[in-house]
């Protein structure tokens, strides 16, 4: 089989104020408000990708306590914000996204492949891999909705969730999917969601954009 892999999980890891507990990546359940609590899996989702690139570049400290983590998690709320349905597309997210890079001045874009509702109108699904693996050689994560999880039983419906890697073969036949969700991380059957999913989701996927000329001088 074929892997594909983000380079450093570690720069998503996170211990607590006593430095005994050890999570992967952020909790929607670390919110402080019930509302936050329910319906924050799409800016955590953001956070996770935004710390990673921000470590990866050396942008940022390789190593946050949790209580500073929660800090961060407020900030990417603010721009990644649930509506009544929660953050329920790729748009939504995008447009959350795109919000935040601007506010900053990033030079962060997104791109997203959706996957319909109806099954014939999906993109095949050696798109989706070939969508998937060219963000992680990247070493970057991904942004993934499933609105519902078909056969799955272990990804939540209308949730949010960090692919951080993938294992399939060259055909398409079997395709498996590591992701971070509350502070662990699992390892799904994305052919199986892909194949048994009635409502669909997407990716959303992250590109840093090289300075230009003018900004190195």
């Amino acid at each position: 089989m074929i892997i594909r892999a983000i380079s450093g999980l570690d720069r998503l890891r996170i211990t607590d104020e006593t430095g005994e507990a050890c999570y992967y990546g952020c909790n929607q359940e670390w919110y402080r408000t019930k509302w936050q609590r329910l319906s924050g899996c799409g800016p955590s989702t953001f956070a996770n990708i935004l710390r990673y690139l921000d470590t990866k570049n050396d942008c940022a400290p390789t190593s946050l306590s949790r209580k500073r983590w929660e800090g961060f998690m407020e900030e990417c709320w603010r721009f990644v914000t649930p509506t009544l349905k929660g953050v329920n597309t790729t748009e939504l997210f995008r447009d959350g996204v795109l919000a935040y890079v601007r506010d900053k001045g990033l030079t962060l874009r997104t791109e997203a492949l959706d996957i319909p509702k109806k099954a014939a109108f999906r993109p095949a699904f050696p798109e989706v891999l070939r969508f998937l693996e060219e963000a992680l050689e990247k070493d970057t994560p991904v942004a993934f909705l499933n609105l519902h999880n078909g056969e799955e039983k272990r990804l939540d419906a209308w949730h949010w969730v960090t692919l951080i890697s993938l294992e399939y073969e060259a055909d398409g036949s079997a395709a498996l999917a590591k992701i971070l969700d509350e502070s662990i991380v699992k390892e799904v059957d994305l052919r199986l969601w892909y194949d048994t999913t009635t409502l669909g989701g997407g990716f959303v996927r992250f590109l840093e954009d090289s300075p230009k000329p003018e900004e190195l001088s």
